[in-house]
């Protein structure tokens, strides 16, 4: 159905894609015809598509009970926060629906520490970093970095800094007295695939106990294995006071999570804050039939053997290919960096039936499943350097 005769609002710029089957990693289009899926629905599909130990979890939970509300104890979601912390460096977690969600989430609690719990109320911007990607709320937008996603949404709430990123000099030089947090994704994956380099990161940490700020880390995109461990944080060697997860949570049921210090609990106190469908019986249904599977089948281990394999193939075939600068990303989370815009020629790519998306306008990234097979994979990476092939080759 074209946008004319759509119900919908036309916010989003799709694809002419209408598939109607997943299994794995291949999607069928209403023609039937197949697609390898290297994006995973913007890095939610985790596991694939239809995975069976979520499929079974969901049909369980669908015959016995869908919703009663957080008025009630949800035994699914003390199972899955009790998963996430014995697994993590956290202490307690808040269930809601997105990773916007999850994110307003940490800036609100950020800010209540600091008013009711250290009573220091004047103490309530946070620093995010350019080129950064955080939601469409209007705090998660202010937030991002990047100034497209805030046109039109004047006025914007105040208490939000930007620093450059990877630079701990010019972030050091916006800490004030107002300052209570430092936002952080550990790979920028919206703004382009860009990894955080390790010195940086633990020089924010360090800023951070130094001046008594809260260390949150953004980890909706790069969290439940796609880097190559669990959690992004656990490559740099430090812990955060608060991060978030959402897309590969529930592998591809809607939930989001914050995950917090013990000493944090006395910020989210009754009534401070909720959500009507947040950690409900079927999405915390999948996301305890995704961690478990995760930690079961080590895929973690195996996104990061996936990603050293992918990451030497790209630089091998690509090396004098005029069209390619950097390549970069860190386990299954890879951008192809172009000096040229990526859209034709991820058009191209998906002519030839595989699936990839931009990461900005110059890049192309790659987000497959964790549980892809090497030989889709072959297949997947030579589509992809034949077509850039043939475009440098008509460039000429």
């Amino acid at each position: 159905m074209g946008e004319a005769q759509s119900a919908l609002f036309p916010n989003y710029a799709r694809y002419p894609f209408t598939f109607v089957k997943g299994d794995g990693s291949r999607l069928w289009d209403e023609h039937g015809k197949e697609y390898l899926d290297l994006m995973c629905g913007l890095a939610v599909t985790n596991l694939g598509h239809a995975p069976k130990q979520v499929t079974q979890r969901l049909k369980e939970q669908v015959d016995t009970l869908w919703h009663t509300s957080n008025l009630f104890h949800i035994p699914n979601q003390e199972k899955l926060a009790q998963l996430l912390v014995d697994n993590s460096c956290a202490d307690a977690v808040f269930f809601c629906n997105s990773g916007a969600e999850a994110n307003e989430a940490a800036i609100k609690l950020a800010r209540r520490y600091f008013n009711k719990v250290l009573g220091q109320p004047q103490r309530y911007e946070i620093i995010t970093f350019d080129m950064s990607f955080h939601g469409r709320t209007l705090a998660t937008l202010t937030a991002t970095g990047q100034d497209k996603v805030k046109e039109g949404f004047a006025p914007l709430p105040e208490g939000f800094v930007y620093a450059p990123y990877n630079d701990a000099d010019a972030l050091e030089k916006l800490i004030g007295d107002r300052t209570c947090a430092i936002m952080l994704e550990l790979v920028q994956g919206e703004g382009g695939v860009n990894p955080a380099d390790t010195a940086f990161v633990k020089r924010v940490a360090e800023l951070c106990k130094q001046h008594g700020l809260l260390l949150i880390l953004d980890e909706i995109q790069t969290g439940m294995g796609r880097t190559g461990k669990l959690f992004a944080y656990e490559h740099y060697g430090i812990e955060p006071d608060l991060f978030t997860l959402a897309k590969g949570l529930g592998s591809g049921m809607p939930i989001g999570a914050l995950l917090g210090k013990a000493k944090l609990r006395e910020a989210f106190t009754a009534g401070s804050h909720g959500s009507t469908f947040g950690g409900n019986y079927l999405s915390t249904a999948a996301g305890i039939a995704t961690v478990e599977t995760m930690l079961a089948e080590k895929l973690p281990e195996r996104a990061a053997e996936l990603g050293s394999y992918i990451m030497s193939e790209l630089q091998t075939k690509l090396t004098d290919n005029p069209l390619v600068g950097q390549i970069r990303g860190l386990g299954l989370l890879i951008g192809i960096g172009l000096t040229v815009p990526a859209a034709e020629l991820i058009s191209e790519i998906h002519g030839q039936g595989v699936l990839v998306v931009s990461a900005g306008p110059n890049v192309i990234r790659l987000a497959p499943s964790l549980l892809i097979s090497k030989e889709e994979l072959d297949r997947g990476l030579e589509t992809i350097c034949s077509v850039l092939a043939k475009k440098a080759a008509a460039a000429v």
